[in-house]
């Protein structure tokens, strides 16, 4: 037992520098609502600089560790005001990629000054540790038990820091504007509150403590560039179970971690013999467990701030140009033959990179679930590859199949969070998952072949040799190959059903599901082929060289790099990897910089890749490939064009209402839609209580009430958003109260919703496509070889004709005027054929002709089309013109429901609208009454 404490008492240590780190973390988050991946490596600059000045230019240490604190501080305070301000207004994808730039830039900067620096040290005599603690200094607490100085003075720093902390940002005039501003930016700034100066101040203490953490875990772990970045994983666990808010939480979660951290360590050899099976990693993968079981419980994602819309990087057609391809193949190929060899292995590199890039697009460009791991992905590819060519004899041909399948349902592990989280979360989740992987798996000499890593000897292709030792441009065409099928398989993926679907679901997951689409599925499918294609690229990677060395070749800081490269590249387009990989080390990039400048100059390339990915952000966050596609565009339009064939599945020109299918109008199927008591309750909150109501074929229900009285509420229990707390849902007689959104959709419950959620990336077409697609899981499949397009069935021929979108398909939902939008929002969920349909405010914001032609419509799809249709709507006068039947809600409870005279006459619904009934006339005002957007 006192083994035992002892060890407790060393990891308080190692947990009062989780806790600095973390409550920086928390700081930042609160001030700015931003996660900054980048805390770690502004800390380790702070100790670089601190050392600098001790040990090079004599300082004391106290004021060397000033210094160095408000270098970090400042670095801090520098990337909110130049980065993240300009960025406040972008999507959570940039923000996380923003602050990925500035770690790169940061953490290369840090390695071009530093990297002698180990030899820097052995020169000045550095110490073990900086802080005044000896072994006379210990305190002994019984028997062998003792606790260090130095450990209880970081307890003690960071212990007090939290109190202040928590004083400060509880009863202080700056900690109650902070929270304001972390509640609702625009009411604080409206008070007299300055949002930026705030988030400023914050990104320069959350900074400086990051910088006070890197000082004092330098001596204890040794200073190294890659520190405090792998230590990052301790702080944002802590600061996760604090759910980035409250400082005591952090505090004591950190000084639990750090415990449990070394205690594993201490004992996990003892518990590898018991088991049989090595530990080894086991204990630097704590705050990952943490991190993951956190997340499993919540069930929801970190909480985004995001008060405007939000554009995700654009994304490309999917479409191939056959002379531009074969032009580019041309021409590696004459390199590849002509080319001297160092140069040929650059362009292998570019390739297989490349390879790695494409599988974030798929997994961010196309469904924008961000992933921190694609390169530990790729390593666990190569290590089932090599472990099999080496130890079991395998061809490399049936290595690398088996490899690239054995990838796969590791993808679709690591994809497990996804289903509960998304964003900034997700991100987490994938660093810390691929951050276990390699020190549990890369790491492990007992399962890579131990110091020598893992000869493979000569690489064979069905009998021929293509190693890239002895047939450099042999292997080069092998890699180019292999990128060229996956890059045609991603494009077909693009082109596809399936490409629509993840398209939708990186959009609008809420509005995904309302289609029907199986957004989990998705996110699976999304997760597994991005996991074989990194795998396939983690391959060609590895068996470039004549032995592998997993734990040097595939350490996970590279996912975040590539994240990067495929951003500056382009995140959602073909072109995209190449350009991104030619900034990876050993790459065409790097081959370059060497042949004009120098040697060195291969080392600058990585930092400039981390300035450009912080430039992109900031001007053009849709890549390079993007301006070339435009540029080319450009030049197109002033050359006489030749007459373009049609393809299938790709819109060219505009597509008119002759090129259309015949239409079909035929009544769907006739189902009831049945509300028993449904009651829905956050918390102490009862949002709606007890309602009842019927939707029957053919018939228009109107739903109307003050506002905050739940319609809305109401409407997302029905359609499966909302868990309801009580009461039955039936669907022509069947309960589906325990389905899921999407299947209630596919059963024939579609809905539109307040704010439109349409896909705004995509045309009309799409739109339209992505309602009305089967949802086969055949299609994820076939999609890769042929991305089969069926003719538009003719229900949907007839909505279109009826929105009157025959001369728009191809138009762009963003280009459309806010009326068309309004319309295409009731269209794209009528494509989906349901047989009752639910429409939230469908006339909000519409003009009275507007909203008399809506009116027609909406009577249209009862009467012609056999809809049943429950109408939430402020607009009397249109209510009250098409709807056969309203229920009136006030306050979460049904107070009326009748024919439109008998609700217009009641007089609980004019008090509820008017507060009072003292004349006869006011049945009639309820009619004239505005209404205003917003949930009921």
């Amino acid at each position: 037992m006192d083994e035992f404490i002892q060890f407790a008492l060393l990891g308080l240590g190692l947990g009062a520098l989780y806790s600095l780190a973390s409550q920086g973390l928390v700081l930042i988050y609160r001030g700015s609502g931003v996660l900054n991946f980048a805390h770690g490596a502004i800390g380790i600059a702070g100790a670089y600089a601190k050392d600098l000045l001790q040990h090079s230019a004599g300082f004391p240490f106290w004021l060397a560790l000033i210094l160095g604190v408000c270098a970090s501080a400042t670095l801090g305070a520098l990337t909110h005001l130049l980065v993240m301000r300009p960025l406040r207004r972008a999507s959570p994808l940039s923000r996380i990629v923003a602050t990925l730039g500035v770690l790169i830039t940061v953490q290369s900067g840090m390695f071009l000054i530093y990297q002698n620096v180990d030899r820097y040290w052995t020169k000045t005599g550095f110490t073990p540790s900086d802080l005044p603690a000896s072994a006379e200094d210990n305190i002994h607490l019984w028997g062998d038990v003792v606790i260090q100085l130095d450990r209880l003075i970081m307890l003690s720093i960071a212990g007090v820091m939290s109190l202040v902390l928590w004083h400060v940002y509880r009863h202080t005039k700056f900690g109650l504007a902070t929270t304001a501003v972390a509640e609702n930016q625009r009411a604080a700034a409206s008070l007299g509150k300055s949002p930026d100066l705030i988030a400023t101040v914050n990104w320069a203490a959350g900074s400086a403590l990051a910088g006070l953490a890197g000082i004092l875990v330098a001596p204890i772990v040794t200073l190294q560039v890659g520190t405090m970045t792998n230590l990052m994983l301790g702080a944002l666990a802590a600061a996760l179970v604090a759910s980035f808010t409250s400082f005591p939480v952090a505090f004591f979660s950190a000084v639990a971690i750090g415990i449990a951290q070394v205690e594993l360590q201490r004992y996990q050899s003892d518990l590898s013999d018991w088991l049989h099976f090595s530990l080894q990693g086991f204990d630097r993968s704590v705050p990952f467990i943490v991190i993951v079981l956190v997340l499993a419980c919540r069930g929801q994602a970190i909480p985004l701030r995001d008060f405007f819309l939000q554009r995700l990087p654009s994304v490309g057609s999917g479409r191939v140009n056959p002379l531009l391809v074969l032009v580019g193949i041309g021409i590696c190929s004459l390199l590849f033959l002509l080319a001297p060899p160092v140069w040929v292995d650059s362009f292998t590199v570019m390739f297989s990179v490349a390879l790695i890039l494409l599988s974030i697009v798929v997994v961010t460009g196309y469904a924008g679930q961000i992933s921190l791991a694609q390169y530990a992905i790729a390593g666990f590819g190569a290590w089932a590859a090599g472990r099999l060519v080496a130890a079991a004899g395998f061809p490399f041909w049936a290595a690398l199949i088996v490899g690239v399948l054995a990838t796969v349902p590791l993808g679709i592990v690591f994809a497990l969070p996804a289903v509960r989280t998304r964003g900034v979360a997700l991100a987490v989740v994938t660093l810390g998952l691929g951050t276990a992987l390699e020190l549990i798996l890369f790491a492990n000499g007992k399962y890579t072949g131990g110091f020598l890593g893992t000869p493979f000897g000569e690489t064979k292709l069905f009998g021929w040799s293509i190693s890239s030792a002895t047939h450099v441009s042999r292997y080069a065409f092998f890699v180019l190959g292999c990128f060229l099928v996956a890059a045609l398989a991603v494009s077909n993926i693009r082109r596809g059903r399936s490409g629509r679907r993840l398209l939708a679901v990186r959009t609008n997951e809420r509005a995904a599901a309302a289609l029907g689409i199986n957004v989990p599925g998705a996110k699976l499918y999304a997760f597994g082929l991005s996991a074989a294609l990194a795998a396939l690229g983690g391959i060609t990677v590895a068996f470039a060289a004549e032995s592998i060395d997993y734990s040097k070749t595939f350490t996970n800081f590279v996912s975040i790099t590539d994240v990067g490269y495929a951003f500056i590249g382009g995140i959602g387009y073909l072109l995209g990897p190449v350009i991104g990989a030619t900034l990876a080390p050993g790459s065409l990039g790097a081959r370059l910089m060497e042949t004009i400048f120098s040697d060195g100059a291969a080392n600058y390339v990585t930092f400039a890749g981390g300035i450009i990915v912080i430039i992109l952000v900031l001007q053009n966050q849709n890549g390079i490939a993007r301006e070339m596609i435009a540029q080319i565009g450009w030049v197109r339009q002033r050359l006489p064009a030749p007459p373009m064939l049609p393809v299938p599945g790709v819109l060219v020109g505009r597509k008119r209402a002759s090129t259309l299918p015949p239409e079909r109008r035929e009544p769907v199927p006739p189902k009831v839609l049945e509300v028993d008591g449904v009651t829905v309750r956050y918390g102490a909150v009862v949002a709606v209580e007890e309602v009842s109501l019927r939707v029957e074929p053919g018939r228009i229900v109107g739903l109307i009430g003050p506002n905050g009285a739940g319609k809305t509420t109401l409407i997302d229990a029905v359609t499966g958003f909302t868990p309801p707390s009580a009461g039955s849902i039936r669907l022509d007689g069947v309960d589906i109260g325990r389905w899921s959104a999407s299947r209630r959709a596919r059963a024939g419950l579609s809905r539109s919703f307040q704010s439109l959620e349409l896909f705004g990336d995509a045309t009309v077409l799409d739109n339209l496509r992505a309602a009305s697609d089967p949802r086969d899981a055949l299609s994820y499949v076939r999609d890769l070889v042929y991305p089969v397009q069926p003719e538009l069935p003719g229900e949907v021929v007839a909505a279109i004709k009826e929105f009157k979108f025959e001369d728009d398909l191809d138009r762009h939902v963003d280009d459309l005027p806010y009326g068309q939008r309004r319309l295409l929002a009731i269209a794209r969920a009528v494509a989906t054929q349901p047989s009752v349909l639910l429409l939230d405010e469908p006339a909000a914001g519409l003009g009275d002709v507007e909203s008399a032609e809506l009116a027609h419509l909406v009577r249209r799809l009862a009467d012609d089309w056999g809809m049943g249709v429950l109408l939430v709507e402020h607009d009397m006068s249109f209510v009250m013109s098409v709807c056969d039947a309203i229920v009136v809600l006030d306050f979460g409870r049904k107070i009326s429901e009748g024919t439109p005279e008998q609700v217009r006459s009641d007089p609980a619904v004019i008090a509820a609208y008017l507060g009072e009934a003292e004349d006869e006339d006011e049945p009639d005002a309820v009619a004239s009454i505005p209404g205003r957007e917003g949930d009921g």
